[in-house]
């Protein structure tokens, strides 16, 4: 019996392996590809390790590509969004969870409807209200509808966490003549740091990746993200894919190294705001 399940560890660890290869490769090949000329990457060395590190592949991303420009512009898109979708989802929980006001129940399920609302479906009125607002091209077209649509899952999940809170930390602080802001600053605030770590690394995953609203909101290239950059890059660089395997590589890899930095923290979180909730 011992020996069964020995060997069928053995086998579940081939296969996990295995897996982990087939998931790793594509790494593996969009890093090697950065630095690689169009010949190896066309036939003479498509799966190798390169045999000349074109390095330069970065320079030219970095300075011909506009790459560092487009970086720039992707981070403070996306450390906006983060700031403003949190400050936004923290007091509007506070107002929905804590404070009783006629209307919260009914203002909660607007808020809701907004996790039913598809984003391609919002695209023509958000445009033109960006437009008739002359605001078209510029940080704040891109920041106020990412967190507009990360508002919704923003609540859900900080809900969950200030419904743990106990309610009678608040009566306490109000006793000793806290008011309602200072409670939500000193008392709130510090217990919902695991929310706010959760709700931050979501909200640059999407941030960082959007694409769609980046493209019609935005036709200044002084403002355009990394991933509207990329998309141009492959009409300017047809000749020259390694620049262009450059660029994805510095629009990927941040992610990567964000999440497995923060991949444990994220899961803890989920777990605690799925129990809580």
């Amino acid at each position: 019996m011992k020996k069964e399940n020995k060997i069928g560890k053995s086998i579940v660890f081939i296969l996990l392996c295995f897996w982990t290869l087939v998931q790793l490769f594509p790494l593996y090949w969009m890093f090697t590809f950065s630095l690689k000329s169009n010949n190896e990457i066309f036939g003479e060395n498509v799966i190798g390790l390169p045999k000349q590190w074109l390095w330069e592949n970065y320079t030219a991303a970095l300075t011909t590509g506009n790459m560092a420009v487009y970086f720039l512009n992707s981070f403070i898109v996306t450390a906006g969004t983060i700031a403003l979708t949190i400050v936004a989802a923290l007091t509007a929980t506070y107002a929905l969870e804590r404070m009783v006001w006629r209307g919260r129940k009914l203002a909660n399920n607007i808020f809701m409807l907004g996790l039913t609302v598809p984003i391609h479906a919002a695209i023509l009125p958000v445009f033109i209200m960006l437009r008739n607002l002359k605001m078209t091209n510029s940080y704040q077209a891109l920041i106020i509808p990412y967190s507009a649509f990360a508002l919704a899952m923003a609540i859900l999940i900080s809900s969950s966490f200030i419904r743990g809170i106990p309610k009678e930390l608040e009566e306490a602080a109000c006793i000793d003549g806290a008011n309602v802001y200072g409670i939500f600053w000193h008392i709130i605030l510090p217990l919902m740091r695991p929310a706010l770590s959760t709700i931050g690394i979501f909200v640059f995953l999407q941030a960082w990746n959007e694409l769609m609203f980046a493209v019609i909101f935005i036709s200044d290239s002084k403002y355009r993200t990394l991933s509207v950059g990329i998309q141009n890059l492959s009409g300017s660089y047809t000749t020259e894919w390694g620049p262009i395997g450059a660029a994805l590589v510095i629009a990927t890899f941040p992610v990567l190294i964000l999440y497995a930095f923060m991949g444990k923290k994220i899961q803890e979180s989920l777990l605690i705001g799925a129990v809580k909730g």
